[in-house]
């Protein structure tokens, strides 16, 4: 047998890893490209809107990112039956991951319209409030047919089709623009709704988006073997359940570093428009950067899990890596570009002076955290790909909730009740230290996590 580590085989590993990625990093991309047109084209409205559709996006990117680590659980399942030859099996666990989308896409609602009461206790001005209040409401109709596109999304890209979601995702960017464009500022006789009119668009857009993924499926010829709606099929409960008990853990791993990065835009709200909506500009780039990593990683689980199916622990082991180091030579690249640009990335958000200042300032810790943000999320999918998904859940809430939040509290409101506190507040540069420090410590546990299970897993073959 070859050796799995030797330069052609990470040649060829790599570029396996590569045409897996990129179609889904476009569509990742195109993704929060709608966030993006978002924040762009309320920054351009005005600042009160843009602050609105910021302190909006913080409770609906917790949920949104939530719902679809709870769903990531398909990824595993049918990347591992792809790998053990079992394609029989697939259809039955994607129409149960369907049963269980519907339940956790009307939860995630519901759970969505509830969470609008934290903005009466943030000292908001009455127009802010209202009109975050009302984008999440009208935003919140797009999580059930969300949570089923990621079932159908998990499916897809488990069996090597990746280059649907990526034009899928093109479609519904290009339908979100031009609805954002029409509904925010009032175009062709329609209603000037400003930031509500992109939550308007943004939830037409995933039920959009589900209905082309349906259709796509229905012709394309490569999922025929696997096609999961050739009859009715109620649900399974224990099949729902060890979903549940898989997805769940991702779910909440995605809630511990997504909640952590929205508490902090709810804290910052205290210290008016310009910190709020600096932060909201700096935080939407990052992730829009986060997008090339984020794609290693879900093409990781795909790759790992379908060579754990092979009952090849040492080529998972050898697969897992390459994917990190590839992620981690990315984020040396977009750690330099956005220092290097972070004056023309502020002007194109917004044309507030203020704002420019201070999201220049808040970028440099975007820069600072590329590498642990790459190294974390590449090696907590990597994971994944061998069915555990407790350890990342368990290092992330430490890192995110025992580290960073704790911190960035400290640093950012300065209480006079906690000893050696900062003589004055350092607002949103505190919090996002406290950021920078939970993603490092992520990073390291996440990393030995990984080497500690590929390492036993080879060992035990």
């Amino acid at each position: 047998m070859s050796d799995p580590s030797a330069p052609h085989s990470l040649r060829r590993e790599a570029a396996a890893l590569w045409r897996l990625a990129w179609p889904m990093l476009i569509g990742q991309l195109a993704t929060v490209g709608m966030g993006v047109a978002d924040v762009a084209m309320t920054g351009h409205a005005s600042a009160d809107e843009l602050a609105a559709v910021s302190l909006g996006a913080s409770i609906w990117s917790i949920i949104l990112v939530t719902v679809s680590g709870t769903m990531m659980a398909i990824n595993s399942v049918v990347a591992h039956d792809v790998g053990a030859g079992e394609l029989g099996k697939i259809p039955h666990a994607v129409r149960q991951s369907l049963w269980k989308a519907l339940g956790v896409g009307v939860a995630a609602m519901l759970l969505a319209n509830v969470a609008t009461l934290l903005f009466g206790h943030l000292h908001l001005t009455p127009y802010v409030q209202r009109q975050a209040t009302l984008f999440v409401h009208a935003i919140s109709v797009g999580l059930p047919p969300f949570a089923a596109y990621r079932a159908l999304y998990g499916y897809s890209t488990s069996i090597n089709q990746t280059k649907p979601v990526m034009l899928i995702a093109i479609l519904g960017l290009c339908f979100n623009v031009l609805v954002n464009w029409l509904l925010v500022f009032g175009h062709w006789g329609l209603p000037r709704l400003g930031g509500v009119g992109c939550a308007v668009a943004t939830g037409l857009c995933m039920w959009l988006m589900l209905g082309a993924m349906l259709a796509w499926m229905r012709v394309a010829p490569a999922y025929r073997a696997t096609y999961p709606f050739t009859h009715w099929e109620g649900p399974h409960w224990p099949e729902i359940r060890s979903m549940l008990r898989l997805g769940l853990p991702i779910g909440v791993t995605y809630f511990a570093e997504v909640s952590a990065f929205g508490a902090v835009s709810l804290l910052i709200a205290r210290y008016g428009v310009v910190q709020i909506s600096a932060h909201q500009i700096a935080l939407n780039f990052a992730s829009l950067v986060f997008m090339v990593p984020l794609s290693f990683g879900i093409a990781l689980i795909t790759r790992v899990g379908q060579a754990v199916g092979e009952g090849r622990p040492a080529r998972a082991r050898f697969v897992a890596w390459t994917g990190v180091w590839m992620s981690l030579a990315f984020a040396v690249l977009s750690a330099l570009f956005i220092v290097l640009c972070r004056r023309q990335i502020a002007a194109a958000y917004t044309s507030d002076p203020a704002v420019q200042a201070l999201c220049e300032q808040l970028l440099l810790f975007a820069a600072l955290f590329q590498l642990s943000d790459a190294t974390q999320v590449a090696t907590s999918c990597a994971i994944r790909g061998y069915k555990v998904s407790r350890q990342p859940m368990q290092i992330q809430l430490l890192a995110f909730w025992g580290f960073a939040l704790p911190l960035g509290c400290w640093l950012g409101l300065a209480p006079s009740w906690l000893p050696w506190a900062p003589a004055q507040p350092m607002a949103a540069a505190g919090f996002w230290i406290g950021l920078v420090v939970g993603l490092t410590v992520a990073a390291v546990l996440l990393s030995w996590a990984l080497r500690r299970l590929s390492l036993e897993r080879a060992r035990a073959a």
